[in-house]
């Protein structure tokens, strides 16, 4: 799955210190969040449960898992709104 990092368009912004632990909690805490990312004009809502942070190419990113069992892998600086469930 590591190859499988979408291709990105426009430079990362990085997050912020509190919206990462937030991500790290949930992922200690083996919670699910209710995400919504924006991936050009698409705006995509799904009900997670993430797994892992990491860096590919300057970029930080959380891998996750959605309802029907498909691995995710999104940018953090896409993510427009996070809910944990």
């Amino acid at each position: 799955m590591m190859n499988d990092f979408p291709k990105t368009e426009g430079s990362y912004q990085p997050v912020s210190c509190a919206r990462y632990a937030e991500l790290e909690l949930a992922i200690l805490r083996r919670g699910r969040l209710r995400l919504v990312w924006q991936d050009g004009n698409v705006f995509h809502l799904h009900l997670v449960s993430p797994y892992d942070l990491c860096t590919h190419k300057h970029e930080e990113f959380l891998l996750c898992r959605n309802a029907a069992g498909d691995d995710l892998i999104i940018r953090l600086d896409r993510i427009r709104n996070m809910v944990r469930t």
